[in-house]
C-alpha cells in the first residue's frame, strides 16, 4: 500500500497511469489495473484480477480470484463476480484479424450476482439484482431480479434484493419484502404505505 493512499494495494499488483481507487478498496495478489479506470469505493479485487483498460466499477463491488474486466464492461454499485467468471468483449474473435473496433459495451446493473464460472458474452445489459447460476452462459438481456441457470442460460425464476429465490408468492423469505409482475412483466417490489398511514387508515 502506497502511504498516505485510503486504499490498499498488495504490493505484488500493478497500478498503471489514470487509474482512480476509492477509498477503503482493497486489490489483493497478482493483480493488474490498465489505464482509464475508475474502481469505487469500498470494492474488493481478490487474486489475480485484471480491470481495465476503460472500464468503470462501482461502489461496494466483489471481484472474486481470477476475473478480467475487459474494456467495455462497467458495473453498477454492490455487483458480485464470483471466482473465475468469464467476460468477452467482441462476439467473433479471431487471432489474424484486429477487431478492436468492434468491442461491444456490456453493463452489469446495481446488486446483480455472476456466479462462478459463468461466462457473460459482450453487448448485453444485465438488470438490476438479478442472479446469474454459476456455470451460466448469458447471451441475451437479463431482466432486473431474473434468475439465470443453464447453456445458453434461461430464466428460471425470480430473486429478491436479498438474494433469495422467490416462490409463487413473490416474498423474499429473508427480508418478508413483496414484489409484483407489472405490465411489462418486470419484477417490482410493492409499494406499501408508511405505519403513520396505515395507523390513519384503521382509525
Amino acid at each position: 500500500m502506497k502511504r498516505n493512499t485510503p486504499y490498499f494495494v498488495h504490493e505484488s499488483s500493478y497500478i498503471d497511469d489514470g487509474v482512480f481507487i476509492g477509498e477503503g478498496t482493497r486489490i489483493w495478489h497478482f493483480c493488474h489495473i490498465l489505464g482509464d479506470v475508475q474502481i469505487g469505493r469500498n470494492c474488493v479485487l481478490g487474486q489475480n484480477v485484471m480491470v481495465g483498460p476503460s472500464v468503470t466499477v462501482g461502489n461496494n463491488c466483489k471481484i472474486q480470484n481470477n476475473v478480467s474486466l475487459y474494456k467495455g464492461i462497467h458495473l453498477e454499485d454492490d455487483v458480485f463476480c464470483g471466482p473465475s467468471c468469464v467476460f468477452t468483449n467482441v462476439n467473433n474473435p479471431r487471432a489474424a484479424i484486429e477487431r478492436k473496433d468492434e468491442f461491444l459495451e456490456t453493463t452489469v446493473r446495481k446488486g446483480a450476482t455472476i456466479g462462478a464460472n459463468a461466462t457473460i458474452v459482450c453487448g448485453h445489459e444485465l438488470g438490476e439484482f438479478c442472479f446469474i447460476a454459476a456455470g451460466a452462459v448469458v447471451t441475451s438481456d437479463v431482466k432486473a431480479h431474473a434468475l439465470m441457470a443453464g447453456v445458453p442460460a434461461k430464466q428460471i425464476g425470480w430473486m429478491s434484493r436479498a438474494g433469495r429465490k422467490l416462490g409463487p408468492d413473490l416474498v423474499c423469505p429473508e427480508e418478508g419484502t413483496e414484489y409484483m409482475l407489472d405490465a411489462t412483466q418486470q419484477l417490482r417490489e410493492k409499494i406499501r404505505k408508511n405505519k403513520e398511514d396505515e395507523q390513519a387508515c384503521a382509525e
